[in-house]
C-alpha cells in the first residue's frame, strides 16, 4: 500500500519536475517542432491552391482552342484526361500524404501528366496565328504563365519548410524535444524538383514577339 501510494505521489511530482525543467527552456526549441510543422502544412496548402487554380482555367482553355483548332482533338482529349485524372487524385488525397511518400508520389505524377499535356497544348497553338491573337486566349495564357510560376513557387516553398521540420526532427536538440513531447511526429515527403526549379521561375510559352 505503502509503495502504491508513493508510486501515485510521485508522478505527479516527476510531470512537475519536468514542466519546470521546460519552462526556462522554451526558447531553446521547445516550440520549433510545432512551428516547422504548420509551416509545411500552410505550405502545402499553398500548393493544392495553386494545383487547383491551373485545373479551373483549363476547361475555359480547350473550348478556346477548339473554337479555332478543332483538328487537334488528341491533343485537347489528353490534356481533358489529364485535368481529370489530376483533379480526381487531388479529390482523394489521404489524410497521411504529408507522411506518405507513396501517396505524394501519385498525386506529383498526376500533376506532371497535366503539366506535361498542358505545354503540348499550348505549343500547338504556333500553328494557329489567329488563335495565339485571340483576346480570349492571351488572357487565358497570360492567367496560366501566372499560374505555373505560382505553382513553381509554391513547391519550392513546401521543400524548404519541409527541409527545415525534417531536419529539426533528426538533429539535437529537435530529436530530444521529438522523444519527449512529440513522439506522434514523422517526417514529412517532399517533392522530387530539379536543382534548377528551385530558382524563382519565369514561364514563357512563345508569347515574345519576334
Amino acid at each position: 500500500m505503502a509503495h502504491a501510494s508513493a508510486l501515485r505521489l510521485s508522478r505527479p511530482v516527476a510531470i512537475l519536475s519536468l514542466l519546470a525543467l521546460c519552462l526556462p527552456l522554451a526558447g531553446c526549441g521547445i516550440n520549433t517542432i510545432p512551428t516547422y510543422e504548420q509551416s509545411a502544412k500552410a505550405a502545402w496548402s499553398e500548393v493544392l491552391n495553386q494545383y487547383k487554380r491551373r485545373a479551373d482555367l483549363i476547361p475555359n482553355l480547350v473550348e478556346t482552342v477548339k473554337g479555332y483548332a478543332e483538328q487537334e482533338r488528341t491533343v485537347l482529349t489528353e490534356v481533358v484526361a489529364a485535368r481529370a485524372k489530376a483533379t480526381q487524385v487531388q479529390a482523394q488525397i489521404p489524410p497521411d500524404i504529408l507522411t506518405n511518400p507513396e501517396a505524394m508520389q501519385k498525386f506529383q505524377d498526376a500533376q506532371a501528366q497535366l503539366g506535361g499535356a498542358l505545354g503540348r497544348l499550348l505549343a500547338v497553338v504556333e500553328r494557329y496565328p489567329d488563335l495565339k491573337s485571340a483576346q480570349s486566349f492571351v488572357l487565358l495564357q497570360s492567367q496560366i504563365e501566372g499560374t505555373e510560376n505560382r505553382i513553381a513557387i509554391a513547391r519550392r516553398d513546401y521543400i524548404d519548410a519541409v527541409r527545415a521540420y525534417n531536419t529539426e526532427l533528426t538533429t539535437f536538440p529537435g530529436r530530444l524535444w521529438r522523444a519527449v513531447l512529440y513522439p506522434s511526429s514523422e517526417q514529412m515527403a517532399t517533392f522530387a524538383i530539379a536543382p534548377e526549379e528551385m530558382t524563382t521561375p519565369k514561364v514563357d510559352f512563345g508569347t515574345q514577339k519576334n
